[in-house]
């Protein structure tokens, strides 16, 4: 059969959930036996989020292939368990990059370079792309921003061209919008949906699904309100209301008919029902829990939640394989110090250092680290934060008291932490750190190793600086062991405390590679530790309604 197109649009306002209603309808499809994936459409001109602040875009998501993505990537992964790449997120700044690259190798034979057809076609080419590859029966296509945004109007004429050139059975477009609540007049107002429809189909868009984003049930009546000035079949305008869990939206798809509506439309109503048995197994476990523990997670970016998305999401796979409830408390690192550490992380059943950028905060994650090395709190630090924990060991046990990394002090007489030799001579920042799926051989007596159950691992990585292997004897021989590390390079990659009952840094980012139905191992083991050490203190560790 020919490949299949969904485009995904929004409405009304951003952060409404395009990738999550993206990824639960790829997710129900895939269940169906189909072979699905999804991209992302970014409106930014930057060629990708990487030298993105996390305050600006969230985080900034890796792939195997080191592709620096929109954090819905990371979504995509999570909900249907295969692995993205390069080819699955594209930017406005890409396709300009590469249509100009185009013109100046003179591909346009003298033509004048225009938005349509020259930006448009680059556009299609890439919507269309992997669906060419043979691999997939259906490819999702999420455009970021709402409709009506002069960054996204390339993207929408693109929709609309493919609209009419493909064939009717091979092409669909769903669009999500707000129906918001007024509470002072309690009701649902339909409004700001009939305009954004409105604005869609005058860009020559005309939606096939309207998904609508709601705090309060559509009722029969508002519905079909919808769907005549919206001009749209009855049936085809569903709710997406608000949810306990974003693992449930699939479910909740699946009861609004989503996935029946989209293979109907394609011919495909002959498929078995979804298989989504492990998925409500999840979800029995995340909302029974048994246990209970709070984790401190320590980083300087820690007001915006989406920065830490993929470390979050972790813990609630964690948690869910732990029959336990995390409870996570962000914690400042600029407003950590040595006198009031005590204070803010006592009542914590383990600590999370976080991965970032730059000097503040970093003083505050050191005091996190010692505080938890000195107290046996289990303890888990994340690339900067495994370097930091290195930082720490150095000043704190070997006595180097400037111990620090190049980059943030370049003349310390003690750079534990330096710039990787492969990076010296780089001067873009974009595009160029050590990125992707990198393989670690473990020590086979480590904690890694026990928690991996093999000696062989691969994760993902984003980082220009290492640990500098000169201190590697000094660092063990004062307790501080080197478990894991890159078999070509010899970069390490994991450092443990074998005397500590849970102490780890690792320079890659094992959040990257979490799902729920394959919980990421030393997430896993981090919250198991976090039981341990509450129970020791508490005397239990019992899930308690009230507390949480």
């Amino acid at each position: 059969m020919n490949t299949k197109y969904v485009f995904v649009t929004g409405g009304v306002a951003s952060s409404l959930g395009k990738g999550i209603i993206a990824a639960s309808l790829a997710k129900l499809l895939q269940a169906r036996g189909l072979r699905v994936t999804i991209q992302k459409f970014d409106p930014y001109i930057n060629i990708d989020p990487g030298t993105l602040n996390p305050y600006e875009h969230g985080e900034c998501y890796v792939t195997d292939d080191g592709a620096e993505t929109d954090l819905d990537l990371g979504h995509y992964e999570r909900f249907l368990g295969v692995h993205t790449s390069k080819a699955n997120n594209v930017t406005t700044g890409r396709i300009y990059n590469a249509v100009i690259r185009k013109e100046r190798e003179g591909a346009y034979l003298g033509k004048t370079v225009q938005i349509v057809p020259h930006i448009t076609d680059e556009i299609k080419r890439r919507m269309l792309l992997l669906g060419r590859t043979g691999k997939y029966d259906i490819v999702v296509t999420e455009v970021g921003g709402t409709v009506g945004d002069m960054e996204s109007q390339p993207f929408i004429e693109s929709i609309r061209q493919l609209q009419w050139e493909l064939p009717d059975e091979d092409f669909i477009s769903i669009h999500l919008t707000l129906v918001p609540y007024l509470r002072a007049a309690k009701e649902l107002k339909t409004k700001p949906t009939q305009h954004s429809v409105q604005a869609l189909q005058q860009a020559g868009v005309h939606p096939d699904i309207i998904v609508c984003r709601t705090e309060m049930p559509l009722s029969s009546d508002i519905r079909r309100k919808v769907a005549l000035f919206c001009n749209v079949k009855p049936g085809h305008v569903i709710q997406s209301i608000d949810a306990p869990s974003i693992y449930q939206v699939p479910l909740n798809m699946e009861e609004e008919r989503l996935d029946e509506m989209v293979l109907e439309h394609f011919g495909l109503n002959h498929l078995p029902d979804p298989d989504i048995a492990p998925l409500k197994a999840f979800l029995d476990k995340l909302y029974n829990p048994k246990k209970m523990v709070d984790i401190a997670l320590v980083g300087k970016y820690v007001e915006l939640q989406d920065a830490y998305k993929s470390i979050l999401e972790s813990f609630i796979h964690a948690g869910a394989a732990n029959d336990c409830k995390v409870r996570v408390h962000t914690v400042q690192a600029e407003y950590v110090n040595d006198s009031n550490v005590a204070g803010k992380l006592g009542d914590m059943d383990a600590i999370l250092v976080a991965p970032g950028f730059g000097e503040r905060g970093l003083e505050g994650k050191i005091a996190s680290i010692k505080y938890a090395r000195e107290n046996n709190v289990p303890f888990f630090g994340i690339c900067l934060g495994m370097q930091m924990c290195i930082v720490e060991f150095a000043r704190d046990v070997l006595g180097l008291s400037d111990a620090a990394s190049t980059e943030l002090h370049p003349e310390t007489t003690n750079p534990v932490i330096d710039l990787m030799e492969d990076q010296k001579c780089t001067t873009i920042k974009g595009g160029t750190m050590r990125l992707g799926a990198y393989d670690c051989k473990l020590d086979k007596d480590s904690l890694a190793a026990k928690i991996y159950g093999t000696d062989l691992i691969s994760e993902r990585h984003r980082h220009r600086y290492e640990f500098n292997s000169d201190y590697l004897g000094k660092i063990e021989a004062a307790g501080m062991k080197a478990t894991g590390r890159n078999p070509e390079t010899g970069l390490v990659e994991i450092v443990e405390i074998p005397s500590h009952p849970f102490f780890i840094g690792v320079q890659f980012h094992p959040e990257l590679m979490s799902t729920p139905e394959k919980p990421q191992p030393i997430f896993v083991a981090f919250v198991k530790a976090a039981i341990d050490n509450r129970i020791a203190r508490k005397g239990s560790a019992d899930f308690v309604a009230e507390e949480a």
